[in-house]
């Protein structure tokens, strides 16, 4: 469990994250991003952005479609859902329930509208609010890196 704290702990990658949620809901999008696109909303550079997708297609937290020389990402939510179980308890158990939805209603919920992925987030259990979680997550593993390194 530690190195998928380790990935989403990075403001990079949790960007990247980000991004491709926003892909994701927008109408008629397949959630897919190129790495040039994904280089241009960052305004980083294309090894950099590459090295952080791999570090997230690594982690199973995006998926990977190719298409000719060019690679396509795309938000794989059943990755987060380990770090949506693990930050649950932390959670009100309203935003809990939604973070920890089963597998089905992650399937369900990969087809949603724009509006359900706006919804609060205990009316549905949708990647947005499991990627809200790994924010959390991510931002309470750097603060325990950073706090253990500096004791």
């Amino acid at each position: 469990m530690a190195d998928i704290f380790g990935v989403v702990a990075d403001h990079t990658r949790r960007e990247l994250l980000g991004i491709l949620l926003r892909r994701r809901g927008e109408a008629d999008a397949s959630g897919d991003a190129s790495v040039s696109e994904l280089v241009a909303e960052l305004a980083l550079s294309q090894p950099t952005v590459s090295k952080h997708l791999k570090v997230l297609r690594e982690a199973g937290l995006v998926a990977v479609r190719e298409k000719g020389q060019h690679r396509y990402y795309r938000l794989d939510p059943d990755g987060l859902a380990a770090i949506g179980e693990w930050v649950a308890p932390f959670l009100p158990s309203d935003v809990a329930d939604a973070v920890t939805a089963t597998g089905a209603q992650a399937a369900e919920n990969s087809a949603e509208t724009p509006e359900a992925a706006n919804a609060p987030m205990g009316a549905v259990a949708s990647p947005a609010a499991i990627t809200r979680a790994a924010t959390l997550a991510g931002r309470l593993a750097a603060d325990l890196v950073f706090r253990l390194h500096r004791d």
